[in-house]
This record gives C-alpha cells, structure tokens and sequence, in this order.
C-alpha cells in the first residue's frame, strides 16, 4: 500500500524535527510533502539574483507616530502633551512644522540624503485598539469587520511565486508571522542560524544535532540509511519507495540549512553596527543579501513600543536604536553595491491617543505613520498630516489606507497584481 500523505507528514513530526529555533515546523516541510505529493505545481520561479527585496520591519506595541515625526509647530501639540511633547529646540527640523525625535539623529541623515520617506495618517477605517487584533489586521490586509487567516505577504507567495524556494521569505525571530500564512505554507524563520539545522527528538545539544545531522545527510548518498530498516521507522513504508521521498525532502532541507549557515559565516561587513536585538536582525538580514539568498521578503520585528507609561525615556531608547540600525543596514547594502535592490518600511499596529495620560504615557490610539527607506524611493512627505483640531474620539484620523502602501509595494516594487492578493483595487501612492 501507497503512504499516504498523513502517513508521511506523521513520520516526518515524529521522527524529525527542523530547528531554526523559531521555525514553526511543518511549514518547510509540509510545503516540501505538498511538493512531492504532487510534483506537477507549475512552473517555478526562476531567480536571477537580482530581483528587488521587501524588507518588513514591524514596529510591536503600538509607536506613538507624534513623538516620532514632530509636529513642533503646531500649538496643539504641546497643548495635548504638556509633560510628554518635544521640545521645539530639541526636534531635528526637516521643515517649518515637522522634525525627527532628537535620538533619531541617522533617520536625518537618511532623509536629508533622499534615502526615507515618511508616510502621514496611515490606518484603516472603524480602528480596533486590541494589539492582537488590529496587529493581525495589518497581517492579514482586513477589513476591521473581518477575519482573514492569510497573511497579505502569503498571498503573494501564492498568487506570483508558486515553485519558489522557501528561503524565499524569511522572518528574523523566533514566531512566523501571520503575514506569511497562505494557502500553501511558505516562508522560514530564523534566530540564530547556527542553530538551523537538523535535529531529532532526543534535543538539540550540539552532540544531537550533530548526531542528526549526519543521519539525514545520509540519506543524500542513494543509499538506504541501516536505521531506516527498523521496524521502528516501518518496513512498510521502505517497501513502498519512502526512502527516496525522504531523500529528496532531506536534499532541500540540507541544501537550504547549508546555504544560510554559509553564507553568514562568509561575509564580513566593514560596518559597525550597534549592539542592539534590531540590529542584529538587519545585519543577518544585510549577510543573507550579500550572500545571493533567494530571499524576496524579509520579515524583523522589535518591540517595547506600547509606552502607557514612562514614555519620554522608553521610547527614546527604542528610536535611537531603530535609526541607528537601518542606517548601519543600509550603509552596508551600500558597500555591497546592493542598495539599489532594498526597500524597507517600518510599520506598527497602531499609533496612540493624542492626549498624553496620568503615567507620563499615552494609550492605544490610531491614525500613525509608515516610515520608508531605500536609494529608489521618492523621498520625503506623503500624504496629509492629519489635523489635531479634528480629532475621532480622542485619536487622530487616517487619512491613508494602510493596504494602499501594500498595493504600491506589491505593484511597483514587486512587480504583482496587488487585486488578487489584497481582495480588491487600492488607490496606489507616489513613494515608489
């Protein structure tokens, strides 16, 4: 009797396992047994090397958007925020009305160098301030009304990249997130590569997973592995040809574990980043670039931005440290003659009240802004500023669709039809 595919995806989880830390198991290799299964999927993607690369950077808890991009000319500002509000003589001026918080010295430097630009009133309408759920709306591209179980980045993995290797997403973290969920699992992640290798049930000291190393790569060599002949792996399924499955599900699993182990180990950049969790997502990201990865969208996430209280000194530590890294990233890209190929922009779920609270915070609001980064962008302002004169209980207004920006990064960065993947036409905006 033929496995059937239950029976080999019960084999593979629980005899075998995949360790990138963070890799969410069956997603690799469900893709790779959907793959096998039904080997006719269409006409892979072929890879060039040079095709443009998202980077997504998602901004967790909710950044106060009026202490990031400073309206310090605007009276009612400081009259909502005594305690919390800027100083004028403390924000970086870009214009007359706006400038940077003073620890994001490296965004000004990128702004003032064409390389950013700054998306205003980004959101959605009937704003949820659940971080859960407004976060997965944003994953998701909803509507506040409904719940999607996709993710916007897997949906165009399925609509424009069928075949793909699944290197070709990759999420710096211990969680996958939701944004890479699609009808056919795609997409990685990745926390410490030195720890994405194989591994099997017994743990993952470095003696295990040498130990399990060895014994999938075995199955590389076109011969049958003795420990597969136990009864314990079933003769059954030896009998019925398991053995070359396995060795083609062991072939890209090696392959794409080898690949992102070296090319991390071999390039060495001359930049100095800091010494901060944000940073080092982007240099492994910067790494994995410089190394040829077939890697369409990368996926880094920091977090501490949900700032009820002491918001003055958290948050200024969290923005000194994101400018400071993509400003590292984006010098680095620059040494690797690759910057011309990245676009990045940073994002959160939503911005906050208006009115600073009681604890030297402010609570979840709505109405933020999206920050862009790259050497092919149109820098600058985008979009209008929305008014602190006229508020939605309490918040301020969007004024831009946050699903717009996915439409301009899926139709002119990444070359997609954005109808299909976002449900419906969205006005597309002049950033790109």
């Amino acid at each position: 009797m033929k496995p059937t595919l239950h029976t080999r995806r019960e084999f593979l989880r629980q005899s075998i396992g995949l360790v990138s830390v963070a890799w969410t198991v069956p997603t690799f290799l469900d893709r790779t047994v959907l793959a096998l299964e039904n080997p006719v999927t269409g006409t892979p993607a072929v890879w060039t090397g040079a095709e443009p690369i998202l980077v997504v950077i998602q901004l967790s808890g909710g950044n106060d958007s009026l202490n990031t991009i400073v309206p310090y000319g605007d009276d009612l500002y400081y009259k909502a925020r005594p305690d919390i509000g800027i100083p004028a003589n403390q924000a970086l001026k870009i214009n007359d009305t706006f400038g940077f918080h003073p620890q994001c010295a490296k965004f000004k430097e990128l702004f003032d160098g064409g390389r950013m630009a700054i998306l205003h009133g980004v959101g959605y309408p009937n704003p949820n301030r659940s971080h859960f759920r407004s976060m997965e709306i944003w994953h998701t591209a909803s509507d506040s009304n409904r719940h999607e179980t996709h993710g916007w980045i897997g949906r165009y993995f399925d609509h424009a990249c069928k075949g793909c290797d699944p290197a070709t997403a990759i999420n710096i973290g211990k969680l996958t997130p939701q944004a890479f969920s699609g009808p056919t699992p795609f997409g990685m992640s990745i926390e410490d590569p030195e720890m994405y290798r194989w591994m099997n049930t017994s743990g993952t000291s470095e003696a295990a997973m040498k130990k399990a190393d060895s014994f999938f790569r075995k199955l590389n060599d076109g011969k049958q592995p003795a420990a597969l002949s136990s009864p314990k792996m079933g003769q059954e399924m030896m009998e019925a040809g398991s053995v070359d499955y396995l060795q083609r599900t062991a072939l890209n699993a090696q392959l794409s574990s080898d690949k992102v182990r070296d090319v991390v180990k071999k390039y060495r950049s001359t930049v100095t980043y800091p010494d901060t969790d944000i940073a080092y997502g982007l240099k492994l990201v910067a790494q994995m670039i410089a190394g040829n990865m077939p890697t369409r969208v990368y996926y880094v996430s920091q977090g501490g931005y949900d700032t009820h209280a002491n918001q003055l000194a958290d948050q200024a530590e969290l923005l000194g440290d994101l400018s400071s890294a993509v400003a590292a990233f984006y010098q680095d890209l620059e040494q690797q003659r690759n910057i011309d190929r990245v676009l990045s922009f940073a994002f959160s779920e939503f911005g906050r009240r208006v009115a600073e609270n009681a604890s030297g915070g402010t609570d979840h609001g709505s109405g933020g802004g999206i920050l862009v980064f790259g050497s092919r962008i149109k820098p600058g302002f985008h979009g209008q500023h929305p008014s602190l004169a006229s508020l939605l209980n309490g918040d301020l207004k969007h004024s831009v669709d946050f699903r717009s920006v996915y439409a301009t990064v899926l139709e002119k960065w990444l070359k997609a039809k954005s109808e299909p993947i976002l449900g419906r036409a969205f006005p597309k905006l002049e950033f790109v």
